[in-house]
């Protein structure tokens, strides 16, 4: 047995913040949990990313609830990707329970109930703020990275976005790329190798084929306009309290392009367009991707490299990324290595296999004179984890086993009847909802295209028309000089003379 004291101690001086903080629970030392022993994390590196994993049924959405409410509560915005859709409850009250009532006891924390600020956004046809974005905003190395395309495919790409940008034919939506491919191998295709250089129709029939394989994914849902603007995941509440916008996500399990699609855009737009925060002592926005392992499972390299590049920069901009899955090992280590705070709720040992991981999962955390972790990570309960975090200084804190805090929210699905009401009460519904098809790439390209068959089939008309009139001409000419001949051959004196001769011998 370990002495008590000494840990209590441990773990009060390891977790002591000068700044503002989040708690998570109190520390647990041979499965006893140490009342007041907090384990708590500095909002100052909350935008140095984390993990929370574990097995199925352990406990990680909850752990991402009680994050997304504290986060909240400290006025900082927070966007969660909802895979399973049990999240909406966090816009309702707990109704409390006696077992909350005792988990809290022994943290030594009191327990509030309340709900939380909420947008519910969407990626499908669900309900909820529409979120999409256009093809243009993505450029070219996005969107070769995103098809997976070769370099000289990329090339390709490359010509027809400097093409559309040089004729002004905006490019919003999988129809106006798909379009000016097939411009470019058709009408256009002079054209287009005069200014730019030849693109081989095997060469556009692959990237075509490629958009196609996205298109049905659902991309055609997500490519076009109204664009979502990143600034409105940022709102406040009249009470201070930052929104907690949810991506419900439910029938898109199935298709993990569509999802890696979205990630990286969304993490692209919001490094290209928020400032630069610097040491602010709080993150700006905080995003939790639930299932993380459908970003990187479908993912290609040059997509994985892109993610782990913004994932590297992005906490410059006060964003904070946290992944949250099964099993450390389905996110790719240069990934895992940028991640601060780490929540590793227990893991099954079933296997050879099982075991393996776990042993390579325990290599993760900083070492304890109080734990052998390999052996905590199976024997963890329902609404425990093993914490280790940053403190203010980035020094990674004491590791300890956590009895975690009940979520303060509801933690179920909201009722058909609370979800309406909360969608009707959208400001950004209104906004972003409303079906726009403007001119873009894919009509201006058509109407080139009917205009140059029109000319195309007016001056074959005037051509044929033309012709038509010299033949007559010529016809016209061709009778006029027989009739000519004909006059003068009838009206000359030698003629004249042989028919008056021939009417005499008749009439002798």
């Amino acid at each position: 047995m370990a002495d008590k004291q000494a840990f209590f101690d441990h773990i009060t001086e390891g977790y002591t913040t000068k700044g503002d903080s989040i708690t998570l629970g109190a520390a647990m030392l041979d499965g006893e949990t140490l009342t007041n022993a907090y384990v708590k994390v500095p909002l100052k590196t909350l935008n140095r990313h984390g993990l929370i994993a574990g097995a199925t049924g352990t406990g990680k959405t909850k752990t991402l609830q009680v994050l997304a409410e504290n986060l909240s509560d400290k006025g900082i915005p927070v966007l969660l990707m909802d895979m399973k859709g049990d999240l909406s409850g966090i816009a309702q009250p707990s109704p409390g329970h006696p077992k909350i009532d005792e988990r809290h006891a022994q943290i030594g924390l009191p327990f509030e109930a309340k709900g939380f600020p909420v947008e519910i956004l969407t990626l499908s046809e669900q309900n909820g703020v529409r979120l999409r974005a256009t093809v243009s905003e993505f450029g070219p190395v996005l969107i070769s990275r995103i098809l997976d395309l070769s370099e000289a495919q990329s090339g390709v790409m490359s010509i027809l976005f400097k093409y559309c940008d040089d004729n002004k034919l905006p490019l919003l939506d999988l129809k106006d790329l798909k379009k000016i491919l097939q411009y470019a191998s058709d009408e256009g295709k002079d054209e287009i190798e005069k200014a730019y250089g030849r693109i081989s129709p095997a060469t556009s029939g692959a990237i075509l084929r490629k958009i196609v394989e996205l298109e049905q994914q659902g991309g055609d849902l997500f490519f076009g306009e109204k664009s979502f603007d990143t600034d409105d995941l940022l709102r406040i509440d009249e009470n201070g309290r930052g929104y907690i916008n949810i991506v419900r996500l439910t029938d898109i399990q199935d298709r993990p392009k569509l999802f890696s699609t979205f990630m990286l855009c969304l993490l692209a737009e919001i490094y290209a367009t928020f400032p630069e925060q610097g040491d602010s002592g709080r993150p700006e926005l905080v995003i939790f991707i639930d299932e993380a392992h459908l970003i990187f499972k479908e993912a290609s390299d040059a997509l994985l490299d892109q993610i782990e590049s913004i994932v590297k920069l992005i906490r410059s901009k006060g964003v904070g990324l946290y992944f949250v899955t099964q099993n450390p090992t389905d996110v790719p280590d240069a990934v895992l290595s940028q991640l601060g705070l780490k929540i590793q709720h227990a893991l099954r040992a079933f296997t050879a296999k099982d075991r393996k991981a776990i042993k390579l999962t325990a290599e993760n955390y900083p070492l304890s004179d109080y734990y052998k972790t390999d052996e905590v990570l199976t024997s963890l309960g329902i609404g425990e984890a093993l914490v280790s975090a940053l403190n203010e200084k980035g020094i990674p804190t004491p590791l300890a086993a956590t009895m975690l805090r009940a979520p303060m929210s509801r933690m179920d699905i909201l009722e058909d009847e609370e979800l309406k009401d909360l969608l009707e009460g959208s400001k950004l519904i209104k906004e972003y909802n409303e079906e726009i098809d403007r001119d873009s790439a894919y009509e201006m390209l058509n109407k080139k295209i009917e205009t140059a068959n029109l000319k195309e089939a007016k001056e074959k008309a005037e051509k044929e028309k033309a012709e038509a009139q010299r033949s007559t001409t010529r016809r016209t000419t061709s009778r006029r000089r027989g009739k000519s001949t004909l006059e003068k051959v009838i009206t000359s004196p030698t003629v004249i003379r042989s028919v008056l001769g021939i009417l005499s011998k008749m009439l002798k």
